[in-house]
């Protein structure tokens, strides 16, 4: 009992400190994004890049969050796609935007107002849309990522929209699939364990091993958006039992 409660006080002690370390760097970051808001857009991305990469080293030094990456084959020789991916944490948000260069991720709207976080995202061009204008967002998601996927970017979509705990499977929105089939461009599916010791809400950050897996790439042609939807759905889930296991 008195070992478990040290252990409690320990784990609550180093999230304290990593909330307080990244509240720092978010703040100072998000004012030197303002100051290099007139550069282009690689310059913006370089240094939001490099807060994103410390966040994800601090949690690893601080919390004992460790990760290992599989399939990165099923990358390589890409120059870009879309990548769909399981969403548990906000540890994986962070990752995949730090490991893609000058990704566009779709977000909500309302992010972008949230005191100098918001302001550094606004500066990486993202495809904010609002979830309730239904249609509107959609046509907005196919035009700006096409528009991106031309340019050379990644997408990066969270078809289940919103965070689920671990084990559980949310709703699958159809857009990135949609978007792979009006533009050309393949899917990687991700799979991926955060959940695990990046909760959602949970101000406890518990130490472990956070296994990212990149799945083979989905091509759409002869596939409609819902057989994309279907495939994508499937290996991330089948992957996740594994991982869960």
């Amino acid at each position: 009992m008195v070992a478990a409660k040290l252990r409690w006080h320990f784990l609550v002690l180093r999230s304290l400190l990593y909330s307080t370390v990244v509240t720092l760097l978010t703040v100072i970051h998000g004012l030197l994004c303002l100051l290099a808001a007139p550069l282009p857009l690689a310059y913006r991305y370089r240094l939001t890049r490099l807060w994103m990469s410390e966040i994800i080293y601090l949690a690893k030094i601080i919390c004992g969050i460790q990760y290992v990456i599989v399939g990165q084959e099923n990358i390589n020789g890409l120059n870009n796609a879309i990548i769909l991916s399981k969403h548990q944490s906000a540890w994986e948000t962070i990752f995949l935007a730090a490991y893609f260069d000058q990704a566009a991720m779709i977000i909500k709207q309302e992010l972008l107002y949230i005191p100098f976080f918001g302001w550094g995202l606004a500066l990486l061009k993202p495809i904010a849309i609002k979830r309730q204008q239904g249609k509107a967002a959609l046509q907005q998601l196919l035009r700006q990522g096409g528009k991106f996927l031309q340019q050379g970017r990644w997408i990066i979509v969270f078809p289940e929209g919103t965070r689920v705990v671990p084990g559980a499977v949310g709703h699958y929105h159809i857009g990135g699939a949609k978007l792979a089939v009006s533009s050309g461009y393949p899917i990687i599916p991700v799979a991926h364990n955060a959940g695990s010791c990046w909760q959602k809400r949970q101000f406890i950050k518990q130490p472990g091993l956070i296994k990212l897996v990149f799945g083979p790439a989905i091509y759409p042609q002869d596939h409609s958006a819902a057989e994309l939807l279907a495939m994508a759905k499937d290996w991330i889930e089948t992957t996740m039992r594994t991982l869960d296991a």
